[in-house]
């Protein structure tokens, strides 16, 4: 009689910045990690999130308040933290926060829970990646249909808001009053410069403004009919 070894198990290879995959192996090797590990995959290039400090938590936290309130004040118009979202077969970015349409947006939820296709907005809180946020990043954003791409880099404290408009990015500068109003999103309007000093009881005051508009109310009623 021949005893035969057990066949071993080939361990699942960490994720490593730099790696080239494919999206199928990215989520193979994603999935095997830890819980509290950030990857994306950018242009088939996997980038390792470093460990996040406060200069980039606590406007990742106040952004996220801005859009969350506009969120629960907009049925039909969901938001998300850190989603790992599929863009096409090389980009799997996992923005610091977005917001997409429901029903009749770009994107779907998939059966296994990721988001699929462009969110109409994705924001980005560029710390130490403000060369892939505004580089590399900000094409496969452009490429793959996102509406309107926010980038706050801490370090300068600037604020970035691009449109797409004709299949480019354009950059969007506030009004005379200091506000920026999403044309995406009506209602959603930010005070650029309360928010980079960390006003933000004026930020969401601005806010509050802009869900009173008659347009952000039209909005609504026309998501309502969507559903």
């Amino acid at each position: 009689m021949v005893l035969q070894q057990p066949a071993r198990s080939i361990p699942i290879p960490p994720l490593e910045s730099g790696d080239r995959l494919t999206r199928a192996e990215f989520e193979r090797r994603y999935e095997a990690t830890p819980e509290k590990f950030k990857a994306e995959l950018i242009e088939g290039v996997v980038y390792v999130a470093s460990p996040v400090r406060v200069f980039h938590g606590n406007p990742h936290f106040n952004l996220i308040t801005w859009l969350g309130v506009y969120s629960t004040a907009t049925p039909g118009v969901s938001g998300s933290d850190n989603a790992t979202t599929r863009l096409d077969l090389d980009n799997e970015p996992q923005p610091d926060a977005l917001l997409r349409i429901e029903i009749g947006g770009n994107s779907t939820i998939s059966e296994d829970g990721y988001i699929e296709g462009p969110p109409e907005l994705v924001a980005e809180i560029a710390t130490s990646s403000a060369a892939i946020d505004l580089g590399t990043k900000r094409n496969v954003y452009r490429r793959n249909g996102v509406q309107e791409y926010l980038v706050w880099q801490t370090f300068e404290n600037r604020f970035n808001w691009f449109r797409l408009q004709a299949e480019e990015f354009v950059s969007v500068e506030p009004d005379a009053d200091g506000i920026i109003c999403s044309s995406v999103f009506p209602g959603l309007w930010l005070a650029v410069s309360a928010l980079l000093e960390g006003n933000m009881m004026f930020v969401l005051n601005v806010l509050q403004a802009g869900i009173s508009d008659p347009k952000h109310q039209a909005f609504v009623r026309e998501l309502a009919g969507r559903s």
